[in-house]
């Protein structure tokens, strides 16, 4: 009897685990597929000091399954590979650099995604992950705010 109850247990906590990982699963599949397409840099501030309004009309961010490149202008500004975890508060976001002056780091920052609205904050590589959306001289923290231009095109079917 007491096997039968050690298996019943054991069997019922893997389910329950099985179910928070299915749930996470499901939430970080649908804020990436919220961060899916092309977006313009609305506002933005680094070390506490705003970006230049000419600065900004330039900034653009393209997102592309788990990839975000960000341009400024024609020049490749970032590019990134992303990870996220809705699941914390706040919401934490991960760039592996793969291209731009930081290229080969990892910079950890925050995120919110609020309908054709993505604000996140991120610390400089290596620094601890921000906890919340603020930027003050000498922190090395970047916080950015895009508008969408236009989503993702849907992935064709397949056949």
């Amino acid at each position: 009897m007491k096997t039968l109850r050690n298996a019943l247990l054991i069997g019922l906590t893997a389910f329950a685990i099985s179910q928070v990982q299915a749930e996470d699963s499901e939430a970080t599949k649908k804020d990436m597929a919220q961060l899916q397409g092309e977006w313009s840099m609305v506002s933005g501030s680094a070390d506490g000091q705003p970006m230049p309004a000419d600065m900004l009309k330039q900034m653009k961010r393209v997102c592309k399954g788990d990839e975000a490149t960000t341009m400024m202008g024609t020049q490749v500004f970032l590019k990134a590979k992303i990870t996220i975890d809705p699941s914390k508060k706040p919401k934490t976001i991960d760039y592996q650099m793969t291209d731009g002056f930081t290229k080969g780091k990892t910079q950890l920052g925050i995120y919110e995604v609020d309908g054709d609205t993505f604000k996140a904050c991120f610390s400089k590589p290596g620094a601890e992950r921000p906890t919340d959306f603020t930027t003050k001289p000498g922190d090395g923290r970047t916080l950015s705010v895009w508008k969408r231009d236009k989503p993702a095109a849907p992935a064709p079917e397949r056949k």
